[in-house]
């Protein structure tokens, strides 16, 4: 008799064991689409014939890696604002928090051997650059780990085929025909406006004469495309892509995006604008939100699907800012590195003007 109950029970918790999680159970029963077909908005067009389609196919597997990326933009420009108001962060700071369907859908329109010149508010395009969070948050923190070893802060992080965030407002453009130049490359040019509505503080309804930016290249054609629709931003950019590439010249496009936090860490963002007014823009336009009811509606994914990537980028993002504050900072007398190629060693004078130091390029 023992015998017999103790191989029932044994049997029971053998069940019990190998059980797989309410979620995966669900995620595994169920019958997805692997693909499915969207209408998107239509760019305006300047000085084009034809322009972007106005369909746009999205497959299972693309639409979540862009979801993942949406949300771990997300996600760390959130533990950014977090370490800023804590003091890990400090000097300028500029957030892209609601703008993240145009730094994952230019990555989604072009190659990865592409070179890419941009503003500050690059933190995005950093990661989808193929920098890891946790070197981005620890550029920001000043940290020896940090993709530029802590000494270029929220304007200036680099990586492979990526020259940088620039803080001088409208340099990029310069300095990537610099580039191009002086590495004899002739590459197709794209020049892209986030117009996050904004210019600072001030609307661009008041800040220009004509709010139409993607007219602005005069002679050079240009489109105007919804920001918010990562879709949308995917396309434009294959078609501004294969529109130089095939030797017509350069184009401009204007992306109409949205930024949630203010111009800068310094600014609330709501002096000159209302609460109700970015309340309706997260309501309605959201770009994360936007991509899950896409999925989700045309059975690509399910909540569940989407839950647990959620809490998979909230760890990755929490990994990330503790080793953004525990990492060391780097050494003093490195911090006049890589100012020039070659040079004689040259003095800093520290914090206290009796104090100087070594620094060797």
């Amino acid at each position: 008799m023992k015998k017999m109950l103790a191989a029932v029970v044994s049997r029971v918790l053998s069940g019990v064991a190998t059980q797989k999680p309410s979620s995966r159970v669900l995620v595994a029963s169920c019958n997805y689409s692997k693909q499915a077909t969207f209408e998107i908005k239509k760019c305006d067009l300047y000085n084009l014939e034809e322009g972007p389609p106005v369909t746009a196919e999205l497959t299972r597997e693309d639409g979540l890696k862009y979801y993942r990326l949406m949300q771990t933009v997300r996600r760390m420009e959130l533990k950014a604002d977090q370490l800023y108001k804590q003091k890990f962060i400090r000097g300028f700071c500029h957030l892209c928090d609601g703008q993240e369907a145009c730094c994952v859908g230019l990555e989604a329109g072009i190659r990865h051997t592409d070179h890419v010149i941009t503003s500050y508010r690059a933190h995005g395009i950093c990661v989808t650059r193929g920098i890891p969070v946790r070197a981005v948050l620890a550029e920001l923190t000043g940290r020896r780990g940090g993709c530029a070893k802590g000494k270029g802060g929220s304007m200036h992080m680099y990586a492979k085929n990526f020259y940088g965030g620039n803080g001088i407002v409208g340099a990029q453009g310069q300095l990537f025909e610099a580039y191009n130049m002086a590495a004899l490359w002739k590459l197709p040019c794209v020049f892209i406006c986030e117009n996050n509505r904004y210019g600072m503080g001030t609307a661009v309804e008041r800040a220009a004469a004509t709010p139409d930016y993607y007219k602005r290249g005069s002679f050079i054609p240009g489109l105007r495309v919804d920001g918010m629709d990562i879709l949308c931003v995917r396309e434009a950019t294959k078609f501004a892509a294969d529109y130089c590439r095939s030797g017509k010249g350069p184009i401009l496009m204007e992306l109409q995006t949205y930024r949630y936090h203010g111009h800068s860490m310094s600014d609330p963002g709501i002096s000159y604008r209302s609460r109700q007014e970015i309340q309706d823009v997260r309501s309605k336009s959201d770009p994360i939100m936007l991509l899950k009811d896409k999925m989700v509606n045309s059975k690509l994914a399910t909540v569940e699907e989407f839950k647990e990537i959620d809490g998979e980028v909230k760890k990755e993002i929490e990994d990330a800012a503790q080793f953004a504050i525990t990492d060391p900072e780097p050494p003093l007398e490195e911090l006049g590195h890589h100012i020039y190629s070659s040079s004689p060693p040259f003095e800093l004078r520290g914090a206290n003007q009796w104090i100087k130091f070594k620094s060797i390029s």
